[in-house]
């Protein structure tokens, strides 16, 4: 375990053409009101899985019936981009689009659910190493999967050669130079999950842990976290000491590729922040903090038995609640009421 202050909290952009996450919660509700499957997911208090006042859980394995908060990413751009071509988007709205991505869990997902609900195609590349039952679950959503590369980052020079050669949409959940605009869009659709939490929240979190891979989910709960709640939350952004990409990137003071083993927390397991999500969480993040894969392993199935089955990616988050060592060095205390994001259903 490895926890970094943030040097950069409230200072400038360490990536300055990128912009800054969006915190207008009022839209994004405003476009999901008009969806039947947009329900508002449960926040949970499981203080007794650790010596804390409250240990608040916002569980997304529910979320619009695709097992994570990834659902209000991709799936809320295509539904932005149908709202934008007709007053009245339906199923048809946006036939003869494509879009197209690369992914090695739920993003993908959301793509094919997005982009099969208003009549688009959706071709999701895949890596190699992927399960064949996660390739099932995209086809079950109606998406082209095409299998190419050995890792994530091969799957995603695939899908970008693609989007150009056929003028298609290239619709990732990160973001880089020049690339900003959906993936600005897709984090904002995020901010339903936060605004519900601080609707939720009886109290001000003392602490809030949020997981990350590219820094989507973190960076658009924190940016909507100090919007509401100001600097009394201390925030913590969480990672595999494998994939310490927003770490190294905060200690370097700017983008850094971050290499390292596989991870068990595969969603997690990214070498490179997204920038919009870099500049949110240097303003915003109190504490970069690192687990290994022993450290969340061994906390799954005090989870389960508490009602919260999840993934070593979904439940890095508040393993470091259940971490001894991290209570005492983010000085959570037996007052303390901790938020934390249960991002996806177990497989």
């Amino acid at each position: 375990m490895k926890i970094v202050a943030n040097t950069h909290r409230a200072g400038p952009k360490l990536a300055p053409s990128a912009p800054y996450p969006s915190t207008d919660a009022a839209r994004v509700a405003a476009l999901l009101s008009m969806c039947p499957a947009a329900k508002e997911t449960p926040l949970v208090d499981v203080a007794g899985l650790a010596p804390v006042a409250h240990l608040w859980v916002k569980d997304e394995r529910a979320r619009m019936n695709l097992g994570s908060f990834k659902a209000l990413g991709a799936a809320y751009v295509i539904a932005r981009h149908a709202a934008e071509a007709s007053d009245a988007p339906g199923v048809d709205t946006l036939a003869g689009s494509t879009y197209v991505t690369a992914s090695a869990g739920n993003h993908g997902m959301s793509v094919a659910a997005g982009a099969r609900m208003f009549g688009a195609k959706a071709v999701v590349y895949i890596a190699e190493t992927v399960p064949e039952s996660f390739s099932a679950r995209l086809k079950g959503q109606g998406a082209e999967v095409v299998r190419s590369g050995l890792d994530y980052a091969a799957s995603m020079q695939a899908a970008s050669d693609a989007a150009e050669e056929n003028g298609w949409t290239l619709l990732s959940d990160s973001s880089w130079d020049g690339y900003y605009d959906l993936p600005w869009t897709l984090m904002e659709g995020y901010l339903q999950m936060a605004s519900e939490a601080v609707d939720q929240c009886p109290e001000v979190p003392t602490h809030i842990m949020l997981q990350a891979g590219v820094g989507g989910l973190a960076g658009a709960v924190a940016a909507y976290a100090r919007k509401a709640w100001g600097d009394a939350p201390k925030i913590v952004v969480v990672e595999p000491e494998a994939a310490p990409a927003l770490q190294a990137s905060i200690e370097a003071g700017s983008c850094v590729f971050a290499d390292g083993p596989d991870s068990i927390m595969g969603r997690l397991d990214c070498k490179e922040p997204s920038l919009i999500a870099l500049n949110g969480l240097a303003r915003d993040a109190d504490l970069f903090l690192t687990l290994s894969d022993e450290d969340v392993s061994g906390k799954l199935p005090d989870m389960a038995a508490a009602g919260l089955e999840t993934t070593a990616s979904g439940g890095a988050g508040l393993a470091v609640v259940l971490n001894d060592r991290a209570r005492v060095e983010l000085g959570m205390t037996e007052a303390s009421r901790v938020l934390c994001i249960l991002s996806e259903t177990a497989e």
